[in-house]
């Protein structure tokens, strides 16, 4: 036989045989499936974080609404502990920023950006729980971490490997609550 009829059987041979060809489709597709996948998974994980963000900071804001925070003279750090306590082990609280600002009504809040350009935090971390009937503005910001950034896919602040997280309250104090240290 000649070379070259042995080459065609053996073509005509390599043609037919189609083992290993679900491995090398797998191969293809695994990347894109695992990259959807780690994204579906992460951004599942930050609304959940977000929702308990929200949860926290109603909680929180009950506790100032109440005049409880006010009844004990809380200071900032103190009020940031409590706020501390009321996150389960998703978060780590050094990355937490709580800011509580008093206003005279509801028209005079001010919510000026609390993020630059490059994604870092730049607002205010005030502890003013106001007095009886002072309308109260609480904000807490967090800083959650962003690890899927493949393929176009990244919800991380620019300039940063993290999203910031914020949820706010405002509400009025109970008319009842006895005055607390001036702000």
């Amino acid at each position: 036989m000649s070379s070259a009829v042995l080459a065609k059987n053996l073509l005509r041979r390599f043609r037919r045989n189609s083992r290993g060809a679900t491995a090398v489709e797998f191969a293809l597709v695994a990347p894109i499936f695992f990259a959807l996948l780690f994204a579906i998974i992460e951004v599942a994980l930050m609304f959940f974080a977000t929702q308990v963000l929200e949860t926290v900071t109603q909680a929180s804001a009950r506790y100032l609404f109440t005049g409880q925070a006010q009844g004990a003279s809380m200071t900032q750090g103190q009020f940031k502990n409590y706020v501390c306590s009321q996150i389960p082990g998703l978060f780590n609280c050094a990355n937490l920023q709580v800011n509580v600002q008093s206003y005279p009504s509801f028209g005079a809040i001010t919510n000026a950006g609390v993020f630059d350009a490059n994604g870092n935090f730049v607002g205010n971390t005030n502890y003013c729980p106001g007095n009886a009937s002072e309308t109260v503005f609480v904000q807490l910001s967090y800083q959650w971490p962003v690890f899927v950034t493949g393929l176009g896919f990244n919800m991380a602040n620019p300039g940063t490997s993290a999203r910031w997280l914020t949820s706010t309250a405002a509400f009025q104090n109970e008319p009842f609550l006895a005055p607390s240290s001036a702000c």
